[in-house]
């Protein structure tokens, strides 16, 4: 990975892409600690102090990289657009002319990506709303004197907030188009990157707190290497599973044209375990967020809304099927998007390609599709596994605090490994000789 880092830096059109890629995290940086006027720091920094405990507000912070606790421009961060494009993408199959849409080429792909941000932009101003409610609950934070200047600040705080969705939004884009890497998920690794220092200090907490306390914590002691341990095996399950891949016999018929002989070559059809990559993670995640941006209007303390809240926090057993069944079903639905079973077995018989022992046509798509079937229910099971250990992990040892897990990893290790294969791509196409060569 770092030689193919060193040798794109040495390519000054790819070098230009680096910079600014990361000229973009840095204002991305800079603005997850800017904070959003007429709020007061030390009433705030004393309310995330005392919710550091409530994994929803911990797990907001992580996916923002830190900026939900400084209530700064980027506090809403990325999720707004990643729920805008789960919603897009599912009306898309739902709604005719949406559909239509999609297959009216650059067009119409320009007309749905403006949908989308008018529905990102949509859903940071309601998130907004949220936070701004869950900070005026809380007596000293919000700066107001009066009725009419606490609707003026209200206003101001809230499209502050809508602002910086719309933002980091187009700072994605620009990266798409500028940059290296996909601009979503980079601003995702950028944020959670931010946190390894607090989660591995809350690691050191706990392991220094056994040495101290022997009789009491001596568990510790063991538990925070351990910790640490499952997080390289994690690191190096995904790096595996990342190149694993089933493979499809193909063999191609002998044609003669002219005086010269074409096909007769036997290959094979590439399926990767992993082909939808970090991506049913991240919409799972954004789905479930969605239950703790609710308990920001509404945050009971008995009775069945507490138990309801309870089981959407990300220790609770509801919220952990859940999560599993959501990175299947995405799993399943990426497939069902990226691969048509019956147009790679009409591309197979127009170029002369057969699967051994399966006549073309109706039997090779079905058996592409039962393929296609096992290696995404294989792969959804992976990242399912990898996401949740952390939070067993967590349930198991009472280690809580830690603002990283395996969804964490999956999106580091991901969106890191795609980075490096598009940077890969992008030098052979620089290095490819034409026939004019």
């Amino acid at each position: 990975m770092f030689n193919t880092i060193k040798n794109a830096w040495r390519i000054p059109d790819l070098r230009k892409k680096m910079l600014f890629t990361l000229f973009i995290i840095i204002v991305f940086r800079f603005g997850s600690v800017i904070p959003v006027p007429f709020l007061d720091a030390s009433a705030l920094s004393a309310l995330m102090e005392s919710a550091a405990e409530n994994t929803a507000l911990g797990y907001i912070n992580m996916l923002t990289g830190g900026a939900f606790s400084y209530a700064s421009l980027f506090a809403m961060g990325i999720t707004p657009y990643i729920n805008s494009s789960i919603i897009m993408q599912l009306l898309t199959i739902a709604i005719p002319a949406l559909e239509r849409l999609s297959k009216e080429g650059e067009s119409g792909r320009k007309k749905i990506a403006a949908i989308t941000r008018y529905v990102t932009v949509a859903l940071g101003l309601f998130q907004g709303i949220a936070y701004y409610f869950y900070l005026r609950s809380n007596a000293g934070i919000v700066k107001v004197t009066d009725g009419f200047s606490g609707v003026f600040v209200g206003i101001v705080i809230v499209l502050t907030f809508t602002a910086g969705t719309a933002l980091i939004m187009w700072m994605g884009e620009q990266i798409n188009e500028k940059g290296i890497g996909n601009g979503i998920s980079i601003i995702l690794f950028a944020g959670i990157v931010a946190r390894l220092p607090v989660t591995f200090g809350g690691v050191w907490q706990y392991f220094n707190l056994g040495l101290t306390s022997p009789s009491t914590s001596g568990q510790y002691l063991v538990l925070a290497p351990l910790f640490i341990a499952l997080f390289l095996v994690v690191i190096w399950v995904i790096v595996f599973m990342n190149d694993a891949e089933r493979r499809i016999p193909v063999q191609y018929a002998k044609k003669v044209v002219g005086r010269k002989m074409f096909g007769g070559q036997s290959t094979y059809m590439p399926v990767k375990v992993a082909m939808s990559g970090v991506m049913p993670v991240i919409f799972a995640s954004a789905i479930l967020s969605i239950p703790q941006f609710i308990q920001f209007f509404w945050n009971p303390t008995a009775g069945f809304g507490k138990a309801f809240m309870d089981a959407f926090s990300q220790t609770g057993w509801i919220y952990m099927v859940l999560y599993f069944l959501l990175i299947i079903m995405f799993a399943y639905f990426y497939m069902s998007v990226q691969y048509n079973p019956l147009e790679m077995a009409n591309n197979l018989r127009q170029n002369n390609g057969t699967v051994p022992g399966l006549r073309p046509g109706k039997p090779t798509a079905e058996f592409i599709a039962k393929i296609l079937s096992k290696v995404t229910l294989i792969g959804a099971l992976f990242l399912a596994f990898v996401a949740l250990i952390p939070m067993i992990f967590t349930n198991l040892t009472g280690m809580h605090g830690l603002s990283i897990g395996g969804t964490s990893v999956i999106i580091i290790v991901g969106v890191a490994l795609e980075t490096v294969k598009q940077m890969e791509s992008q030098m052979m196409m620089r290095h490819y000789k034409g026939f004019l060569d």
